[in-house]
């Protein structure tokens, strides 16, 4: 083969590269269908579970959300928040009784009422996605309940299963999601506060001890009743007006018996076919795929009900354009596409490139995407605006918080000295300092609890953590350092020393936050306790492994944050309540903090509606906190998020699980974008290929030659 040939080979498959359609730096294989209206996501790591009885954290409810519906759902447009029917037909009818089973009036105080009855009718035709856990053969039979050993041998994924079945949505689906609730091999995280408000429902659990999971349907709960193939009753504790938003979380979605039974087979169990791992259920989508280490994929579930746009909004939605698929079918999207993700860099860039639809904004990216104008409000970059790119803002009903382990015999406990430090360490990490250095000021400094928007939130000199800030010129400022020193000498660790054992005091703080991004900030915490002379051994570990730790209380100090479930401030206080502590009884209360006052307040203020009585107990609530210190409250995060111009209907809603089937995404759009931004800069590569060639090509006629004379 000659020199010009080669060459002209080279040149031949430069110029095909050069006319393919697809340009080199796309991520997803060529055969994906372009018009298709895909979504393109990410997720930084494996959500841990998928069973919604067990789910309580916000990266798998971004999943389950789309896949499991409980009864209700938030209105996707209108503000305040406003609960509506999901798969329920209509609200709830709500009975109060008193204790002698005599029903009230619906005005009746809540002293007087014993139970509470809500009554629920879902919709009819309602049909579970297909699963082969509702498979049946020509007789009737499931065909794999009761899987033989050379059956199993076969089956390697959920995908090894050649036939799938569905049926309807009834009543007893939802009761059986209840029972699942409390038993002990799912360890639901609500599974304490439910067996407090659900009558029977502590009862039922003691029956079912040692009973495996397809036995969930021998035994019922005295107060939770199936009334006709549609209906379904729950009777709860008094009165807990809260309840409500709890049937619009996955906790309460329906789940089939079949599914307990197909996924309770030991075999399946072995090759981790799972519902933690392979959900079922009613939503607009259903899991295709679930490679951690790759991706996770969602399809458009085929036997999904009739289900409608909004119709209307609140005023200024219409002009946003956010009613034009009003009363259209959905969902929009056939399929989203989740791709793991574990450093911020890499994710903007693709979404710069058209590749990602949606992204947040890291503290590496912000001066490239926001800009302050000369009024210091916010705005886009010139470069953002050519792409089209939409930015939205919102102030998250959320807390990222430290908290301390109340068991732990150095911060935990009830004593003056373990309180005081708490209060010095939290007055000496500077928060306002952390926002404006790691989150460009995209965060409000938490003074309790409560989040903005939350009933009971003030922003005030009401509204202050006194032990931590004074009010000076209508706002809230830091108390000075001195101040936290002054809290270590009297808790007896003046300059950080142990004053009984004469040694430098060391604290642990775990936290799931490992990735290269976070190292920064991990430092940044080290010289925060520097501050005082305490030396801060930072322990991270993957999420799923915080967790553990978490459940077993084997952490001293830990970083985590919790999004609104509802816009109640029982939901915050929740995590403070006794009853929910995490290690104890295996709730939400991560730091496993007691207090017998907080406890009765907590109980009171549960069952109250919004008034100012209400809002006295939850201000004696907040100061019993900031007195105790078992949180150093952080910040409320304030959520800056981007999207393309071919991403459509977004409106911020914070609380609800199940937005992605009212999205829309233009594919043409988008296909066209990545086209223009992709395009491949060819010249370099022929001017130096063309360089090489000049320079090789004397040498390489030179030993040609040379070599025909020596045969010669």
């Amino acid at each position: 083969m000659t020199i010009s040939f080669k060459l002209s080979s080279f040149f031949s498959c430069l110029f095909l590269f050069a006319c393919s359609e697809q340009p080199l730096n796309n991520p997803y294989p060529q055969s994906a269908n372009n018009e298709q209206a895909v979504l393109y996501s990410s997720f930084s790591e494996r959500p841990r579970h998928l069973d919604p009885a067990k789910s309580y954290s916000s990266n798998e409810y971004a999943f389950i959300g789309q896949i499991y519906e409980p009864p209700f759902q938030y209105h996707f447009l209108k503000r305040p928040y406003q609960l509506e029917p999901l798969t329920a037909k209509k609200m709830p009818e709500i009975h109060y009784y008193d204790d002698k089973g005599q029903r009230l009036t619906n005005n009746a105080a809540a002293k007087d009422i014993a139970y509470s009855d809500y009554i629920i009718q879902i919709k009819s035709t309602i049909r579970f996605q297909p699963h082969p856990a509702l498979a049946k053969n020509q007789q009737g039979d499931y065909c794999y309940h009761q899987l033989s050993k050379p059956e199993l041998a076969k089956i390697k994924t959920l995908q090894s299963f050649k036939k799938t079945g569905t049926r309807e949505l009834i009543a007893a689906d939802y009761v059986h999601q209840i029972k699942r609730l409390v038993h002990p091999q799912i360890s639901s995280p609500i599974a304490e506060l439910m067996k407090q408000t659900i009558v029977g429902l502590a009862e039922y659990a003691e029956q079912i001890k040692g009973q495996p999971r397809s036995a969930l349907t021998d035994s019922e709960i005295s107060g939770v009743k199936v009334l006709d193939k549609y209906r379904y009753s729950i009777r709860i504790k008094g009165k807990y007006p809260q309840f409500i938003f709890w049937l619009a979380m996955p906790f309460f979605a329906p789940m089939p018996w079949e599914a307990d039974v197909f996924y309770s087979q030991q075999g399946l169990i072995d090759k981790n076919i799972t519902l933690d791992w392979q959900p079922l259920g009613t939503g607009g989508y259903m899991l295709e795929a679930n490679n951690p280490n790759l991706r996770m994929v969602m399809l458009k579930n085929p036997n999904y009900h009739a289900d409608f746009y909004p119709m209307e909004g609140e005023q200024g939605d219409k002009e946003k354009g956010l009613l034009k698929d009003a009363g259209k079918q959905l969902p929009f999207i056939d399929k989203a596409v989740y791709r793991l993700e574990k450093e911020s860099i890499p994710y903007w860039t693709k979404f710069l490139q058209g590749y990602y639809d949606a992204s947040g904004i890291a503290s590496d990216s912000f001066d490239q995407a926001i800009q302050f104008t000369g009024d210091g409000e916010l705005s886009l970059t010139d470069n953002m605006q050519q792409k089209g790119i939409q930015l939205q803002t919102a102030v998250m009903s959320s807390i990222s918080y430290m908290g301390f382990n109340m068991l732990d015999s150095v911060v935990g406990g009830k004593t003056e000295q373990a309180r005081k430090l708490r209060l010095a360490i939290a007055l000496a990490i500077d928060y306002e300092e952390y926002i404006a250095i790691f989150m460009n000021g995209r965060g409000v400094a938490a003074q309790g609890v409560i989040p903005p928007g939350i009933f009971g939130y003030q922003t005030d000199e009401q509204g202050i953590n006194p032990y931590l800030y004074h009010w000076q010129n209508g706002a809230a400022k830091r108390k000075p350092l001195a101040e936290a020193q002054q809290l270590m000498q009297a808790a007896g660790y003046a300059n950080g020393i142990d004053q009984q054992t004469g040694k430098a005091l060391i604290l642990y703080l775990d936290t799931a936050a490992s990735g290269p991004d976070d190292r920064a900030r991990l430092n940044w915490y080290r010289k925060q306790f520097t501050k005082l002379g305490i030396q801060l051994v930072i322990r991270a570990t993957d999420y799923n492994r915080f967790q553990q730790k978490m459940r077993k209380g084997n952490a001293q100090i830990f970083m985590w944050g919790w999004n609104a479930d509802y816009p109640d401030p029982e939901n915050f206080f929740f995590l403070l309540y006794g009853p929910n502590a995490k290690t104890l009884f295996g709730g939400e209360n991560a730091g496993n903090y007691q207090n017998i006052e907080f406890d009765y307040l907590f109980k009171q203020m549960s069952n109250m509606e919004n008034n100012q009585s209400r809002q006295k107990i939850i201000k004696k609530m907040q100061e019993i906190i900031r007195h105790d210190s078992p949180w150093i409250f952080g910040l409320h995060p304030k959520s800056f998020s981007l999207y393309h111009q071919w991403y459509q209907n977004l409106k911020p809603n914070l609380m609800a699980n199940n937005k992605l089937k009212y999205l829309r995404i233009n594919a043409v759009q988008r296909e066209q974008a990545r086209q223009q931004w992709n395009q491949a800069v060819w010249w370099p590569v022929v001017v130096c290929v063309v360089i090489i060639a000049l320079m090789v090509f004397p040498a390489v006629r030179s030993f040609q030659h040379k070599v025909k004379k020596t045969i010669l």
